[in-house]
C-alpha cells in the first residue's frame, strides 16, 4: 500500500476484533511516533502503552471513548509542560503511529475526549507532563465509509487569506 492510499483509506476505528496484534507491529508503530520530527529535536514527548484489560475499561468510562476497552492496546501520548512545542510535536508523533499501523492492517481512533485529571491519576503521569491524546489500536471489526470532508475550494487559500 502507498503512503497515499494509507492516507486516503484510514478511518477511525471504534470497533475491534479480539486479535491480538504482534509485539513485532506494536513495535514498528511505537518507532514510527519515535521518529517523528520535532521543534528543535526536543522529542518531548512520553508514550504509554495501555493493554491491561482493567486498565482500558477504566479509560473507557464516559462518554465517546467506550470502544477503549475493546482495543488491543491504547496509547496515551503525553508532552512536557515546559515545552513550548509539546502538543504539536505529541500530535504528529501520535499520526505517525495511526499511519503506521493502518499500513499494517490496524485501526485507530484518536480520543480527544477525556479527564486529563483522572488519566493522569490513573496512569500515574507525573506533574511535569501533560496528556496530549489518547488512541486506541487493534483489528478493525468495521469499516466506516469516508465521512464527510470540506471540499479544497473552502478550505485553501494561495499566497493570502
Amino acid at each position: 500500500m502507498s503512503l497515499l492510499d494509507v492516507i486516503f483509506s484510514r478511518r477511525s476505528i471504534r470497533r475491534y476484533t479480539s486479535k491480538t496484534v504482534p509485539d513485532k507491529v506494536l513495535k514498528s508503530v511505537l518507532k514510527a511516533g519515535r521518529l517523528a520530527p520535532s521543534a528543535d529535536n526536543a522529542q518531548p514527548w512520553h508514550f504509554i502503552v495501555v493493554t491491561d484489560p482493567e486498565i482500558k475499561r477504566e479509560l473507557s468510562k464516559g462518554p465517546w471513548r467506550s470502544f477503549i476497552k475493546d482495543s488491543a492496546f491504547t496509547i496515551v501520548g503525553c508532552g512536557e509542560k515546559s515545552d513550548k512545542w509539546s502538543t504539536v510535536d505529541v500530535a504528529i508523533a501520535l499520526e505517525n503511529m495511526v499511519l503506521s499501523a493502518e499500513a499494517q492492517g490496524v485501526g485507530s481512533c484518536w480520543i480527544g475526549a477525556f479527564e486529563e485529571k483522572e488519566v493522569k491519576e490513573l496512569l500515574g503521569i507525573p506533574d511535569n507532563l501533560k496528556v496530549v491524546a489518547l488512541v486506541s489500536f487493534g483489528y478493525p471489526a468495521e469499516k466506516p465509509s469516508l465521512r464527510n470532508k470540506k471540499n479544497l475550494e473552502s478550505i485553501v487559500h494561495y499566497n493570502r487569506f
